[in-house]
């Protein structure tokens, strides 16, 4: 059965209108340019802006309109089946350093909203990591046992008050959700009550580092002390960052009902489940359906098999549907600090793999920290200039992943034949020595554009739920005009 469901839509964007920043006059200098205005890069304007230092943020499009206003915004240091893992990859303080600094940016998230008076909907909750399968007690109680040895406050219980039937889950007391949009409007508006600046739909082209960090957008320069590069993926291709993340585009749907009482995801499908309330209206958020950005995968069909399973977690009917990037390290433990390891003044926060609530708002408090010159006992940990020899291992998975998407994406516009597009369809097709990408929209004109990534060249796939062009390389995203959505690149497609 086809279940109908809305265009795509974000319920925290819908639900927070922002003030408008596009048009404001771009300063030629401060102490801090911050670029990216998600929960990573606010997190640290608003610390750093606290200290006392002139801070500025640029972003391409509008404040926590990107990744941070499309997650399912659960704040937790419950991720996934981490610790065991983690302790057995890098050692038991290392798992308790990383369940420590998720565990503080929630309390932080949780003290400064009602600090300030931000009114996010912030509530706590319970967090389950749970399954159906039997197989699966085993890794559950060992993940119980390393979370509760990391000092985390977790146990193992068999009673998980969901719908369906479940063998046991790891549960975190007292974690929490909320509107992140509401809670980044928030945090932004405090930073510029605090002297910094923000400007939007400003677009960061390229970056100096000596004499000094100057920053280069497409409305001009910006020289500053330090500059902090929080775009998700970072934007200026240095640190072989593009080598060292790993792409994931996670769906989720949402519609009104009653939702279960705390925070689930299953250990085995990744299926997220939590409730939100937004004026008298309960709504039940689902997530799951995980793929490849830019993989060539019928989208809407995930979609439509998400929306199915949303009906067993009490959706009467999907209101709201939305996606958004996740990106993993090589170790799976963010990236956060000095961009590469020759510079001073240049840092970075990405890598925060399902977990960008508390792991975005974990890296801007340790950013202000190093920022301010200031040590922090976890700096080694979440290192971007760190290797071992395990993840020389994953990063030649991965650049074998890489290359076969490159040559897949030019056989597929090899094998194909141009034809004539219905509304709303669209593909590649190679015409002469070029590759093209069309699309033809619901009025009927036609739009191409160059199929080949401005990133470094990979084909670009149709994402037929967004209407999107996505690159499987490495994660960019272009509207069908051929603009730029997300990174890495910077430079839109250009017209076939």
């Amino acid at each position: 059965m086809t279940i109908e469901l809305p265009a795509p839509r974000s319920l925290w964007v819908q639900t927070a209108p922002a003030p408008d920043r596009a048009g404001r006059e771009l300063p030629a200098e401060a102490d801090v340019v911050v670029i990216g205005a998600g929960i990573a890069g606010l997190t640290t304007a608003f610390g750093l802006a606290r200290a006392g230092k002139s801070v500025l943020v640029l972003d391409a499009a509008e404040v926590a309109s990107g990744v941070s206003g499309h997650t399912t915004a659960k704040l937790t240091a419950q991720h996934a089946l981490k610790y065991a893992a983690l302790a057995s990859r890098k050692g038991a303080e290392a798992a308790a350093q990383y369940g420590r600094a998720q565990l503080d940016a929630v309390e932080w998230v949780a003290a400064t909203a009602s600090e300030l008076g931000i009114e996010c909907g912030l509530t706590r909750r319970d967090s389950f990591v749970y399954s159906t399968d039997a197989a699966q007690l085993g890794r559950l109680r060992e993940e119980a046992d390393a979370a509760a040895g990391a000092g985390l406050p977790a146990d193992f219980t068999e009673h998980v008050d969901l719908p369906i039937a479940t063998v046991g889950a790891v549960r975190f007391a007292d974690q929490a959700q909320f509107h992140p949009r509401r809670w980044l409007l928030g945090l932004a508006e405090h930073v510029e009550r605090l002297g910094g600046r923000i400007v939007e739909r400003v677009r960061a082209r390229g970056l100096d580092e000596r004499p000094s960090p100057t920053v280069h957008t497409d409305r001009g320069r910006v020289r500053a002390r330090d500059v902090v590069v929080t775009t998700h993926y970072p934007v200026f291709d240095r640190g072989l960052y593009w080598a060292r993340l790993d792409i994931t585009r996670d769906l989720v749907v949402a519609g009104e009902g009653q939702a279960p009482p705390g925070m689930y995801l299953d250990a085995v499908t990744h299926r997220s489940v939590r409730g939100h309330t937004e004026g008298d209206r309960h709504y039940v958020i689902v997530g799951g359906e995980h793929y490849r950005t830019g993989e060539p995968v019928d989208v809407e069909a995930r979609y439509q098999r998400l929306a199915g399973a949303a009906t067993t977690f009490g959706v009467t009917g999907v209101t709201h549907r939305w996606s958004a990037h996740d990106m993993s390290t090589l170790d799976d433990v963010p990236y956060v600090g000095r961009y590469h390891p020759a510079t001073a003044h240049v840092w970075v926060a990405t890598g925060f793999g399902q977990w960008g609530m508390s792991g975005g708002t974990a890296a801007g408090l340790l950013l202000t920290e190093l920022i301010s010159g200031a040590g922090h006992p976890a700096a080694g940990l979440f290192d971007p200039n760190r290797f071992d020899l395990r993840s020389s291992i994953t990063l030649a998975e991965d650049g074998v992943k890489v290359g076969r998407h490159y040559v897949t994406g030019y056989t597929r516009a090899l094998t194909a034949t141009p034809a004539e597009l219905a509304p709303g369809t669209a593909q590649v097709v190679r015409r002469g020595t070029d590759l093209v990408a069309s699309y033809r929209g619901a009025d009927g004109r036609l739009r191409e554009v160059s199929a080949r990534c401005t990133h470094l060249g990979c084909v670009v796939a149709f994402n037929n739920a967004e209407k999107t062009w996505d690159c499987a390389c490495h994660g960019s995203r272009f509207a069908t005009d051929g603009s730029v959505i997300q990174g890495p690149a910077t430079r839109p497609l250009p017209p076939a």
